[in-house]
């Protein structure tokens, strides 16, 4: 599809040829245009602003983000809090006391007065002004509008338990690449063995990554293919393959070789020696560092060169781990990556724990771990990622919050999912969380309060039918009116 400058974007796709700056704003809440250009996804509804681009579509209709995007926030706004729950059992008794009341105030008025017909009015006054309609209304009103809020401003929330679970948030874990990163790391360094020079190193390399949009993939792919060049067929390696949690393989002219961490270079039993010391200081500098390694039968095997990439932290991630702090929540850092780069940027940051070179499976392993610290007092534990890797944890976690500049996985894994990659909406999140559920507590309260009020002053006979029916409306009115007063709500800027 050709879009023109102006145009709305019809259908999610890819840009083939042109670029221009889009307008996200409808999705991301971002008022800013965001540049694309080819090779750049595109989301259907968005506005190209100033130039022409050719689209290739990858989903339309009902596929298209932005209908994912509405399902999910019907979805939630349909959902049953637990605390829903609660008014649900509540009303359970509540209504047969209530006809038991009304059924005794005529008997009591028909008995002691004789006014059989005054006895009536008594009693459906009783019925009229305990109508649990503020009751029904308190949780679901609260929950469409919080939810319709937090959405305007970027934050996705998939389900009404998430909503409220989210306000009890006790433990934050970090992913690091992607999440509190920019997730765009730029190659470092490329230290070779010796007979290996600079030029042969990143043509093996970019043969294993071609194809992977792992964002060091991307990195060493930017390095060494030229624009013109690109990946074409004479630099894909043969059996590619992707160790989870590892690194990549492939076969290349008659040799296996292996680009990888720390654990997969030990698995190959690769001696790494000759480069442990640069290794070692550039991971002190923050640089996560790759071993590029050499399986040959007629050889054994070897490490043919290091390859060390270097990320920068997002704007926001200071911000957001200092305000998490100050609401009395502990961040945990959960990476893949190696412990200096890792400590780096937990100690940049100020994050009160870190656990480095941690595989997928891991990482769930360690949510659980925090979730159980205390047996006595089971902790809440939100995890917040962006990749493949990170939906074990996303989904073992209390809650998932899942960037939606990451993977498809991950986001059907959370319960909440951030439209931007900011990280600071994730203070956001839980602020709109408790504001949510506050207003659910005065919704309850304002209901309960008419109705102690109203039933007693309706069994005595100082409320006629009409009267109770006026109050009975004005619970109603004010629960939703309360409840309407989220709309004006924003995300913190402090």
């Amino acid at each position: 599809m050709v879009v023109r400058p102006g145009e709305t974007i019809p259908a999610d796709g890819v840009i083939q040829e042109g670029s221009s700056l889009i307008d996200e704003s409808l999705i991301t809440g971002e008022s800013l245009p965001v540049s694309k250009s080819p090779g750049s996804p595109v989301i259907g509804g968005s506005i190209c602003t100033d130039g022409v681009l050719l689209i290739e579509t990858r989903a339309v209709g009902a596929e298209t983000m932005l209908s994912r995007i509405i399902r999910l926030v019907e979805d939630a706004q349909a959902g049953k809090a637990p605390i829903q729950r609660l008014a649900d059992r509540v009303s359970a008794v509540f209504v047969p006391i209530v006809i038991g009341l009304s059924m005794l105030t005529f008997i009591a008025w028909g008995v002691f007065t004789g006014q059989w017909a005054q006895a009536i009015i008594h009693a459906v006054a009783v019925l009229v002004i305990a109508c649990p309609c503020a009751l029904g209304l308190a949780t679901p009103t609260a929950i469409m509008v919080g939810t319709g809020a937090a959405a305007r401003h970027g934050i996705l929330i998939r389900d009404a338990q998430a909503l409220e679970i989210a306000r009890a948030v006790q433990i934050v874990a970090f992913d690091k690449t992607g999440t509190l990163t920019e997730g765009k790391p730029s190659l470092g360094q490329v230290i070779c063995a010796p007979g290996r020079s600079e030029q042969d190193v990143l043509r093996i390399a970019a043969s294993l990554q071609s194809g992977s949009t792992h964002p060091l993939a991307q990195a060493v792919l930017k390095s060494a293919l030229t624009p013109t060049e690109g990946t074409t067929a004479k630099n894909l390696a043969e059996d590619m393959r992707t160790l989870s949690g590892r690194g990549v393989s492939g076969r290349l002219n008659g040799a296996t070789y292996y680009l990888g961490n720390q654990r997969l270079a030990d698995e190959l039993n690769a001696d790494t020696s000759p480069f442990e010391n640069q290794a070692r200081e550039l991971q002190t500098q923050g640089h996560t560092v790759s071993w590029l390694v050499q399986s040959d039968p007629r050889t054994q095997t070897q490490v043919i060169a290091l390859l060390s990439f270097v990320d920068t932290l997002k704007d926001g991630s200071q911000r957001t781990v200092k305000a998490l702090q100050n609401l009395g929540i502990r961040t945990v850092l959960l990476t893949g990556d190696n412990e200096g780069a890792a400590s780096v940027v937990a100690q940049k940051l100020g994050i009160d724990e870190v656990h480095a070179n941690i595989l997928p499976e891991g990482k769930a392993a360690k949510i659980k771990t925090l979730q159980s610290k205390d047996p006595d007092h089971p902790q809440v534990v939100a995890m917040i990622g962006d990749g493949i890797n990170d939906a074990p944890a996303l989904a073992a976690s209390d809650i998932g919050i899942a960037m939606a500049t990451g993977t498809d996985v991950a986001m059907h894994s959370s319960g909440i999912t951030l439209m931007r990659g900011d990280p600071s909406l994730i203070v956001g999140a839980i602020e709109i969380s408790k504001n949510t559920y506050r207003k659910i507590q005065q919704n309850l309260f304002w209901a309960f309060v008419y109705n102690l009020i109203g039933i007693p002053l309706a069994a005595l006979g100082y409320l006629s039918p009409m009267i109770a029916g006026g109050a009975m409306a004005l619970s109603s009115v004010s629960v939703v009116t309360n409840s309407l007063l989220l709309r004006r709500w924003r995300p913190s800027r402090k």
